[in-house]
């Protein structure tokens, strides 16, 4: 059997895990915690992340680093995205320059506002590069419920690579190009997914959360096309579709946290009941930094990180979007 590395032992590391040994690969996966790896190992169910869920033979842990990426032609990273430079730096002595990295974190790195392709090009520049986003809960992946990503690279054959990598019965995997587009659709909808979740912390109803939803892919299509992406990328997976999930599901960290923030709680109170990463928090900041610095309209993310970032009121903010100067819909086209 062929040997793939997966980078990260949480729940969407384990789910992509599942898809890859249920189609016969000898999966690896690695965790930076000896004491995980030999509980799964042992008990073949990642009680933490995905209960109930038993892992077959062929996937295995490691909290070796080197053993997990040695001898694999592909290696998913899962790790989030605040810790993917580290990760890129630590295996870089361990691989040769055909391993295929693909990333299914979906974020950009705070400090320095990069993508993580592009991070990724600073720590291994001779390595082939692919982006796996897409409306994709871990939680449905695991026990097979159909379900659609997109892979990006800027070599198509190798995109078609890891789509066939990765395509399955319930596991569809289309290619795009366009990969700044992915990555930043996937980086965006969890802004207003986090909005989405302060709507309904706040009790707001439908007609609320849909407002946010439309015109938070016109605010992440805005600042997307300004940072270098197709627009209609945001149409697709990584954009809309991606957006539909994460703003209506209770498997979205991001929606769940917004609620807590909603309903009052603070951030700190916020995290530790998650108790996950929440990706949307760090991406307001880049955003509300990026849009600032290329001059780009954000009221939505602006808001929300006047939340986070300043301690405003969510009512008083959501009143503040609502009665902003009035504009066309299409303001870009009616103004060409």
């Amino acid at each position: 059997m062929e040997k793939v590395c997966v980078l990260g032992a949480g729940s969407w590391g384990s789910a992509l895990a599942l898809v890859l040994a249920k189609k016969g690969y000898e999966v690896c996966m690695w965790t930076r915690h000896s004491d995980q790896a030999e509980e799964i190992n042992k008990t073949r169910e990642n009680t933490a992340y995905l209960p109930g869920i038993i892992f077959p033979e062929n996937l295995n842990l490691t909290s070796d680093i080197e053993e997990a990426v040695k001898g694999c032609n592909m290696i998913v990273s899962a790790v989030p995205s605040q810790a993917f430079r580290s990760t890129c730096k630590t295996i870089k002595p361990f691989i040769n320059e055909d391993q295929i990295i693909i990333d299914v974190a979906k974020g950009l790195e705070k400090g320095t506002g990069l993508r993580l392709s592009e991070v990724f090009k600073e720590e291994l520049p001779n390595n082939p590069y692919v982006v796996l986003s897409g409306p994709s809960h871990a939680e449905e992946v695991a026990r097979d419920i159909p379900t659609t990503v997109v892979v990006a690279s800027e070599d198509i054959k190798i995109a078609e690579k890891v789509q066939d990598l990765f395509m399955a019965q319930a596991f569809r995997v289309y290619t795009n190009p366009d990969i700044v587009g992915v990555e930043l659709g996937g980086a965006f909808k969890n802004i207003i997914a986090f909005g989405a979740g302060i709507c309904d912390g706040i009790g707001y109803g439908d007609n609320a959360k849909a407002a946010l939803m439309t015109r938070g892919i016109s605010e992440m299509s805005r600042l997307g096309v300004a940072m270098g992406a197709n627009m209609t990328t945001f149409a697709g997976l990584s954009g809309i579709g991606d957006l539909i999930v994460t703003c209506t599901s209770m498997h979205s960290r991001n929606r769940r946290a917004g609620i807590l923030i909603g309903q009052g709680k603070t951030l700190k109170e916020t995290l530790d009941e998650v108790k996950m990463v929440v990706e949307g928090i760090t991406a307001t900041e880049v955003a509300y930094e990026v849009a600032k610095k290329l001059g780009v309209d954000v009221p939505i993310t602006n808001a929300i990180f006047a939340v986070l970032d300043q301690g405003k009121n969510p009512k008083e903010v959501g009143i503040e979007l609502m009665v902003r100067q009035k504009k066309h819909e299409m303001e870009e086209i009616i103004n060409l």
